[in-house]
C-alpha cells in the first residue's frame, strides 16, 4: 500500500494495511493505541497515514515512495516517530478517537481481493490518462492525478522545448509544488529542477538552470512548464515530473512521465535567386516572389509554409500553406485569393511562388517566407521547427496622371457646347481609362452637389442622356457633346479621369485618378424658329385597320433648353363645299408632357385605341389602332413654344400649325359565299364520304377562315326533330378540334382539312346507317386586328350535301313485357325487352344489340328520363348509381330477349319503363353498321305498400306498451292507498284504576 503509486478504495470507509503479525488495521483511520506516525520525507509532509501495530509500536509505517530521507525525516521505530514533538501531540491526540475495532482481522480472500484492486487501481490511473480503461475504476479508483502530453514529444536540435504538468482530484492547499527529473532510458531518473527546492537538481543541470536555458514557470496553482532552451541531442530522453502529498491518505498517482526525441536539423529555407531583393513597381502591375524549402528529416514530417508581409512595425499574413495541404488566406486577402489575384503555386519538389497579378498600395512592403515543419503523433499533429527568410521588398511607385480642359467657352443657345479633355499619364501598359464629366454652379469641383452629366466607363460604354454625348479621337482626347444648350447650361464643367488595370477573373484595380481645372461656360439666348410637317404613315384601306399620323417639328436648332414644344390634336369632319367646317379637340401634350383627352377621345384613349406618344424630340405620334368610318376626316396639329422664365415659369411664345391630313376610304359590305359539292354522289353504308367547301370573300382584308361541319337529320325523320350536330371544326390558325362527335369506336372515323387557302375538305369513313342526314360547311371570315389579334368579319352556311342510305335490309321494332307491372314493396320486378325483326331474316351470329332502359317517375310522361342500365353489343353491363337500396340486374335472355330485374323494390322505383335499342348488322364486308336507335312504349309499374306487415309491428309495440303502462297506473295506485291516504283512528283511552278496599281506607 505504500508508494506513491498506492491506492486506498474510497467505497470501503477503510483500507486495510497488512500488520507484521499477519493481522489487518484500518489505513488512513486513528488506531486504538500507539504506533501512529507521520510520513516525512526531505522536511515536507506526504500522506498521512497511520500504521497501526497491534498496541506495541514495533511496526514500521509505510510510507510513500520516494527516495532517501534527509535528516528531518522520520524512520521506523517502536512506538514513535522522530518528526517532532509537534507532530507527536498531534499524532497522540488522533490516536484517543482510533477505535478499539479497527484492529479484527479481516477473512484473507478478502485482504488478497483489496490487494489485487489496489494495485489495478495505479494501474487504471495511467490507462485513463491516455483515454483507455473501464469508466468504472474511474469511478472507483478516485484521488491525484498528475498529467504530462501524452504520447511523445519531437523536437529538433536548437529548437525550444516545453513540456506541460498538471495536477487535478488532490487534496491541501491550491498551489502544488513540482519535480521534473529526467533519464536517458527510461530506467534511472537523474534530478532536474523543482519549484520549491534550490538544492534538488543534479550537479549536471545546474549549470544550465543558471544560464536560464532550463527554466520552470507555473501557469497556475495547479500546473507548470519545463521550458528547454536551445535543445540538444543529450536532451533526448524521459522526463518525470512528480508532485509531492498533500492529500489525507495517498490516492491516485503522484508522478507521470513523458518521452522527447531529438532530431538533427534536416529543414533548409532559401530565397530563390530568381527573385530580387528590391522590386520596384506600378500599381497594377503583376510580381512574382519564390523560396524554396526541403527536408532530410528520418521521419515522416510535412511542411507548412506562410508568406509574411512587413510594413513598418505591422505584419501582415498574406497566404498560407498548412501541413495538410490547405490553401489559408490571411485577414484582407481573401478576396483577392478567391479571385485568383494572389496566388500560391508549388515549383518543382521545393519550389513555392507567390504571384500577385495586379500589385496594390497595400502590396508594398518587405515579403518573408516562414516555413515550420510538423510531425503526428498519437493521431495529433506537432510543429517540431521552424524558420523564416526575407525574400524581396517591394516598392509601389505612383502612376502620373493629369486632366486639362479649356479655361473660358462661350455658346449661343440651342447650339452645340464641344468640350475637350486630354489625359497625360505616364503608364504605357494596358491601363484602361474612365472618363467622368461633371457639372456644377461653383467652380470647386469638391463642393456638394456636382451633377453628372456623362460618363465612359473602363469598358468603353457611354452612359449619358439624349443631350449629351462623348467620343474620343484617341487614348488621351475625350470630347463632350451637349446639344441644344440654354441658359441652364451655364456653369462649370470638370473631366475626372480614373486609371484602371483588369486583374485576374475579370476584376479591375483603380491604379490613379485626377480632376481638371473647371471650364467656364457661357450660354447666349436666341428666339425660337421651327416648321411643322404633318404626314400619315399609315393610311388605312379598309375599316379597322391602322392609322398613323406623325407630327415633325423642323429646324429647331436655334431653340435652346429654355424653349420646350408641346403638341394638340384636332379632328375635322369631311362636308360638303357650301357647308360650315369645325374642328374638335381630340388631345393635348402640355408642357409638363401630361396628355389631357377631350370628351371623345378619353373613352377611345383608356381603351387602348387611341394612342398619343411622343417619339423624338422633334416627333409627336397619333395612332388609332382599329380605325371606324366615323373616323373618316382631315387631321392636323399645332406645335406650341413655350419658354422658361426665370421664376420657373412657362409662356406661351410660339403656335406653329401643320398642313391638314385627309384619311378616307370607300366603304363596302363585306361578301362571304360558301358552296359544298360532293365528289361521289352515290355510295353505301360502309364507304368513305367526302365533300369540299370552296370559299370566296369580297372587301374583308387579309382573310383567314374558320370551319365548322354541321349534320342535320333528313326530313322525315322523327328521332331528333330540328337538332343539328356539330361534328369537326378547324379554326383560322388551323387547329382541328373534334366537337360532338360521340362515337368512341370511330374516333379517327372523321378528318377536316385545308386543300387550299380558301378550299376545304372533309371526309367521314366507314359510314353508318345512323350518319345519313344533311351536312353543311359554316365558314367564317377573320380579320387581323394589331397585330397577332382576330376580328370576325363575315359568317355563311354552304348548301346542304344529304347522305341518303337506300336499303332493303330488316326492320327492327321493340317492345316492353312484364308479369309484374304492380308489385308489393320489396318484391322482384321483372321486365322484358323483346326484339322483333322484319323482312329479310338474318343470322343470329350477324346482328347484335346496345340495349338501354330508363324509367320516367311520374304518372306521365312530363319529367326528363333516368338512365338505369345498359347492356353493349359486347356483353358489358354499366349500370346508373342510385340513392335508395333497391338493386338492378340486366341480361340477355336470349338474342333478341333482354331482361331487366329490380330486387327488394321500394316506393321510389314506381313509374313508366321503357327501352331503347341500337340494331348492329354485319355488312358482307365483314364490317358492322349502325342502324337507327329504336324505342320501345313505356310500362307503368306500380309499388304497393303491405298493410299487415306495415302495421304489425307498430300494433305489437302500442298493445305492450299499454299494458304496461296499465299495470304501472293499478300498482302506482295501489301504492298510494295504502300508504300515502291511510286514517288513523285514535281511541278514548279509558282510566283503569283498581278500587280500594275499604279496609284500606
Amino acid at each position: 500500500m505504500g508508494g506513491a503509486g498506492g491506492r486506498a478504495l474510497r467505497l470501503f470507509p477503510f483500507a486495510f494495511g497488512k500488520r507484521p503479525g499477519g493481522t489487518l488495521s484500518a489505513a488512513g483511520a486513528p488506531c486504538p493505541a500507539g504506533g501512529g506516525r507521520w510520513g516525512r520525507e526531505r522536511g515536507r509532509t506526504y500522506a498521512r497515514r497511520w500504521d497501526c501495530s497491534g498496541g506495541d509500536g514495533s511496526g514500521a509505517g509505510a510510507r510513500p515512495r520516494r527516495r532517501s530521507a534527509d535528516s528531518g525525516a522520520a524512520g521506523a521505530g517502536g512506538g514513535g516517530g522522530g518528526g517532532g514533538e509537534a507532530a507527536e501531540k498531534e499524532e497522540e491526540a488522533e490516536s484517543r478517537s482510533c477505535p478499539a475495532s479497527m484492529g479484527r482481522p479481516a477473512p484473507r480472500p478478502l485482504l488478497l481481493a483489496l490487494l489485487s484492486l489496489e494495485l489495478d487501481c495505479a494501474r487504471t490511473s495511467q490507462l485513463l490518462h491516455h483515454g483507455k480503461g473501464p469508466t468504472w475504476v474511474s469511478a472507483l479508483c478516485q484521488g491525484r492525478v498528475v498529467r504530462v502530453p501524452a504520447g511523445s514529444l519531437v523536437r529538433v536540435v536548437g529548437t525550444e522545448l516545453v513540456i506541460p504538468c498538471n495536477v487535478s482530484d488532490y487534496d491541501g492547499p491550491s498551489e502544488q509544488n513540482f519535480d521534473w527529473s529526467f533519464s536517458s532510458l527510461g530506467s534511472s531518473f537523474v534530478e532536474l529542477a523543482s519549484t520549491w527546492e534550490v538544492g534538488f537538481p543534479a550537479q549536471l543541470y545546474r549549470e544550465r538552470l543558471q544560464k536560464g536555458e532550463i527554466l520552470l514557470r507555473r501557469t497556475a496553482n495547479d500546473a507548470v512548464e519545463l521550458l528547454i532552451k536551445n535543445v540538444q541531442p543529450s536532451d533526448q530522453g524521459h522526463y518525470k515530473c512528480s508532485t509531492p502529498s498533500t492529500d489525507a491518505t495517498v490516492q491516485g498517482n503522484y508522478e507521470d512521465t513523458v518521452q522527447v526525441k531529438v532530431l538533427a536539423d534536416a529543414l533548409h529555407v532559401s530565397a530563390s535567386p530568381l527573385s530580387s531583393l528590391g522590386l520596384g513597381l506600378h500599381l497594377g502591375e503583376p510580381f512574382e516572389l519564390r523560396c524554396t524549402a526541403a527536408t532530410a528529416s528520418p521521419l515522416h514530417t510535412h511542411l507548412a509554409l506562410l508568406w509574411e508581409l512587413r510594413r513598418s512595425a505591422s505584419r501582415h499574413s498574406v497566404l498560407a500553406l498548412t501541413h495538410k495541404g490547405r490553401l489559408r488566406p490571411g485577414p484582407g486577402y481573401e478576396q483577392r485569393s478567391h479571385s485568383g489575384d494572389v496566388r500560391l503555386d508549388t515549383v518543382g519538389s521545393d519550389g513555392y511562388r507567390l504571384a500577385v497579378s495586379r500589385a496594390l498600395a497595400a502590396d508594398q512592403g518587405t515579403y518573408r517566407c516562414i516555413v515550420s515543419e510538423w510531425i503526428e503523433e498519437q493521431g495529433s499533429w506537432q510543429e517540431i521547427q521552424e524558420k523564416a527568410v526575407d525574400v524581396a521588398t517591394v516598392v509601389i511607385q505612383p502612376t502620373v496622371l493629369r486632366a486639362t480642359l479649356c479655361r473660358n467657352v462661350s455658346v449661343a443657345e440651342g447650339k452645340e457646347l464641344d468640350l475637350t479633355c486630354n489625359i497625360t499619364t505616364d503608364r504605357a501598359d494596358d491601363v484602361q481609362p474612365e472618363v467622368t464629366w461633371y457639372f456644377s454652379r461653383t467652380p470647386d469641383s469638391t463642393a456638394p452637389g456636382p451633377h453628372v452629366l456623362a460618363r465612359l466607363d473602363r469598358d468603353s460604354l457611354m452612359h449619358s442622356s439624349p443631350h449629351v454625348a462623348l467620343s474620343h479621337v484617341d487614348a488621351r482626347s475625350y470630347h463632350l457633346l451637349v446639344r441644344d444648350v440654354s441658359k441652364e447650361n451655364s456653369g462649370y464643367y470638370f473631366c475626372h479621369v480614373a486609371l484602371w488595370t483588369p486583374g485576374h477573373n475579370r476584376s479591375w484595380h483603380k491604379v490613379a485618378e485626377a480632376t481638371s481645372a473647371p471650364a467656364t461656360v457661357d450660354v447666349t439666348w436666341l428666339e425660337p424658329d421651327y416648321q411643322v410637317y404633318l404626314n400619315a404613315s399609315k393610311v388605312p384601306e379598309f375599316s379597322d385597320d391602322l392609322t398613323e399620323l406623325e407630327c415633325q417639328v423642323v429646324d429647331m436648332k436655334s431653340m435652346g433648353a429654355s424653349v420646350r414644344v408641346t403638341v394638340s390634336w384636332y379632328y375635322r369632319m369631311n362636308r360638303r363645299s357650301d357647308d360650315m367646317v369645325t374642328s374638335e379637340f381630340l388631345a393635348v401634350m402640355d408642357r409638363d408632357w401630361t396628355l389631357k383627352y377631350s370628351e371623345r377621345s378619353k373613352q377611345r384613349a383608356q381603351d387602348g385605341d387611341f394612342i398619343f406618344s411622343k417619339e423624338r424630340m422633334d416627333t409627336f405620334s397619333f395612332r388609332i389602332q382599329r380605325t371606324t368610318e366615323e373616323d373618316r376626316g382631315s387631321y392636323y396639329c399645332v406645335v406650341s413654344a413655350w419658354t422658361k422664365q426665370r421664376n420657373d415659369s412657362w409662356v406661351k411664345s410660339k403656335d406653329v400649325f401643320s398642313k391638314p391630313v385627309h384619311i378616307f376610304w370607300a366603304s363596302e359590305d363585306s361578301v362571304l359565299v360558301v358552296k359544298a359539292r360532293q365528289p361521289k354522289p352515290f355510295f353505301a353504308a360502309g364507304n368513305t364520304f367526302e365533300m369540299t367547301c370552296k370559299v370566296s370573300s369580297k372587301n374583308i382584308k387579309s382573310p383567314r377562315y374558320s370551319v365548322l361541319i354541321t349534320a342535320e337529320k333528313p326530313v322525315g325523320d322523327l328521332s331528333s326533330p330540328n337538332e343539328t350536330k356539330y361534328i369537326i371544326s378547324l379554326d383560322q390558325d388551323s387547329v382541328v378540334r373534334l366537337e360532338n362527335w360521340t362515337d368512341a369506336s370511330r374516333v379517327d372515323g372523321v378528318v377536316l382539312e385545308k386543300v387550299q387557302e380558301d378550299e376545304f375538305r372533309y371526309r367521314m369513313y366507314q359510314t353508318q346507317v345512323s350518319d345519313a342526314g344533311l351536312y353543311r360547311c359554316m365558314v367564317t371570315a377573320w380579320s387581323p386586328v394589331r397585330g397577332s389579334l382576330w376580328r370576325e368579319a363575315a359568317t355563311s352556311l354552304s348548301n346542304p350535301i344529304e347522305i341518303d342510305f337506300q336499303t332493303s335490309g330488316p326492320v327492327f321494332n321493340a317492345s316492353v313485357y312484364s308479369d309484374t307491372p304492380s308489385v308489393i314493396r320489396g318484391d322482384l320486378i321483372k321486365l322484358f325487352c323483346i326484339v322483333t325483326v322484319e323482312g329479310a331474316a338474318l343470322d343470329p351470329d350477324d346482328m347484335a344489340f346496345d340495349v338501354s332502359w330508363f324509367v320516367v317517375h311520374s304518372f306521365g310522361l312530363d319529367k326528363a328520363p333516368v338512365l338505369l342500365s345498359s347492356l353493349d353489343r359486347k356483353g358489358i353491363v354499366n349500370t346508373a348509381q342510385r340513392d335508395w337500396k333497391s338493386d338492378l340486374s340486366l341480361e340477355r335472355m336470349s338474342v333478341l330477349e333482354f331482361l331487366l330485374q329490380v330486387h327488394g323494390s321500394e316506393d321510389q322505383d314506381f313509374g313508366n319503363y321503357y327501352c331503347s335499342v341500337t340494331p348492329w348488322v354485319k355488312s358482307p364486308t365483314g364490317s358492322w353498321q349502325k342502324e337507327a336507335e329504336i324505342y320501345s312504349k313505356p310500362i307503368f309499374v306500380t309499388v304497393k305498400m303491405d298493410v299487415l306487415n306495415a302495421f304489425k309491428y307498430p300494433l305489437l309495440i302500442g298493445v305492450g306498451l299499454s299494458t304496461v303502462i296499465g299495470l304501472l297506473s293499478c300498482l302506482i295506485g295501489y301504492c298510494s292507498s295504502h300508504w300515502c291516504c291511510k286514517k288513523e283512528v285514535q281511541e278514548t283511552r279509558r282510566e283503569r284504576r283498581r278500587l280500594m278496599s275499604m279496609e284500606m281506607d
